[in-house]
């Protein structure tokens, strides 16, 4: 049970490993070949997992293999357009000016069900609204509509607006995040001054506090905090 544990954890660690350097990306968003990439291992590492007869390194060794391999070629991918195209694929544009390309849905085998719930998953279902619709070598659609069709915007509208400022999370489930709460140029007395503000008397009491740019400060408390 305890070899179990081990070569378990053991795994788990260097899958973790690998899977982070292939950067934050969701299953939809992985290209063909990190796909590929990540059902092997899984594969792999379930073996050594459950076969205890098997020495850990033959399954590590593998696995290391195959990671090593996948950044080998992500750096080619990144010197090489003709190699980048080889292995993940370019672009397709499947709707022109509101017109359908039909030769380039069948070489992508793209179906029609397919295409109308990508593009009512963006907010459209009328292909005359839509300029250009281009398929990814990620296998999503983006839509580029007509100006008739676009979201209205604040300038296009003739209305004032303000850039948004991004907040800086300074208490996080009770916990102070002093590093952040310096960044921003302040001190545990300013933070003590708007807690008091908010009668409350401990960050204990506080499930999330924000400071933007602005100075503007969110204070969510604890569920049932007082």
């Amino acid at each position: 049970m305890t070899t179990a544990f081990f070569r378990t954890i053991i795994l788990y660690l260097i899958l973790m490993v690998g899977l982070r350097l292939m950067g934050k990306r969701q299953i939809g968003e992985l290209e063909v070949s990190e796909l590929v990439l990540t059902l092997i291992i899984s594969d792999l590492a379930a073996v050594p997992m459950q076969d205890f007869g098997i020495p850990l390194v033959n399954g590590v060794f593998p696995i290391v293999t195959l990671l090593c391999l996948s950044m080998l070629l992500s750096f080619f991918s990144l010197k090489s357009i003709r190699f980048r195209t080889l292995i993940c694929g370019k672009p397709a544009i499947i709707i022109r000016d509101g017109k359908l390309i039909q030769s380039n849905m069948a070489r992508n085998r793209l179906t029609v069900d397919e295409l109308f719930e990508q593009l009512r998953g963006q907010g459209y279902s009328d292909l005359t609204d839509i300029k250009y619709a281009i398929l990814e070598t990620s296998g999503q659609v983006s839509v580029l509509p007509f100006a008739k069709a676009a979201p209205l915007t604040a300038e296009a509208a003739g209305a004032a607006a303000e850039d948004t400022t991004l907040p800086v999370l300074l208490i996080n489930d009770g916990h102070v995040m002093d590093q952040n709460l310096h960044a921003c140029g302040r001190d545990r007395a300013w933070l003590d001054k708007e807690l008091h503000a908010r009668r409350l008397t401990s960050p204990r009491q506080v499930f999330l506090l924000t400071l933007d740019e602005a100075g503007t400060v969110v204070c969510v408390t604890k569920e049932g905090a007082s």
